[in-house]
């Protein structure tokens, strides 16, 4: 049974298509990345998943049930979502935010338990911002901030998290460091969606790929099969270096095909 599936969902805006018949699934347990050329459809697709839209036609499911369904507090714990560009309009700590990622396990007026408290020290130590609690997240560079993002949604446990281009901002260290924590989160049971323009880093960390151009699924199954010079050529028109060090997939775009 697929964790969250779409089947043949089509978005269209003021006239525009956004996506056509789009089919996706996401097992327990996998790492997906969803990647494609500026304008594709990746991230209207990735809020169709989480339900933040809803599509003109198709439907989206969450373990064989509609996810329209679900009650807003069930998809607080059971969907985590990060938004691109890491913004942030509230004038918080940084404690305050990763805190926020235990609002759907919380009731009214109730004091942080013990689990809540362990969940949100152990995202901030993921990520690498325990030294960061105490500042502003509006005090932040881009990069700190995607990773606050990040350590939000950690705290809350979901079972399929989806990000999208959360190492947009990031040093190439702390690329690695969130692609390895959401690989080992993957690894450990929770499903992980990301979108990303980072080619390598989808052909490294990434179980299957989903290749999207002009609204519509051009490629999808495991990265050989996805990341190939001829969906490269047409998805993106580069040619790439493909090649295999030390056990892992890794391309590099390497010049305009026209």
């Amino acid at each position: 049974m697929a964790l969250v599936s779409a089947e043949n969902i089509s978005v269209s805006i003021e006239g525009k298509q956004l996506l056509e018949d789009v089919c996706f699934h996401v097992e327990q347990g996998e790492m997906i990345g969803v990647i494609g050329p500026n304008g594709a459809g990746k991230s209207t697709l990735l809020k169709n998943l989480v339900g933040l839209n809803e599509p003109a036609s198709g439907r989206v499911l969450f373990k064989d049930q509609p996810l329209k369904d679900m009650s807003i507090g069930e998809r607080g714990r059971q969907i985590g979502y990060v938004a691109q560009g890491s913004i942030c309009h509230w004038p918080l700590s940084v404690s305050k935010i990763v805190e926020m990622g235990r609002l759907p396990y919380q009731r009214l007026f109730r004091q942080k338990s013990a689990a809540d408290l362990a969940a949100i020290r152990a995202a901030l130590e993921t990520f690498n911002i325990t030294h960061l609690q105490d500042r502003l997240v509006s005090t932040l560079s881009g990069g700190e901030r995607a990773r606050v993002m990040l350590a939000r949604v950690h705290a809350g446990a979901p079972h399929i998290l989806f990000a999208d281009e959360p190492t947009a901002d990031l040093d190439p260290g702390h690329q690695l460091q969130v692609m390895n924590v959401l690989q080992k989160q993957a690894r450990s049971g929770t499903a992980c969606v990301v979108v990303l323009h980072d080619l390598n880093l989808a052909s490294r960390f990434c179980d299957r790929l989903y290749l999207l151009q002009g609204g519509r699924l051009k490629a999808a199954g495991p990265v050989l099969e996805v990341i190939t010079p001829n969906h490269m050529k047409n998805a993106y028109g580069i040619e790439a270096l493909l090649g295999l060090y030390q056990g892992e997939n890794y391309i590099v775009p390497w010049r305009l095909t026209s």
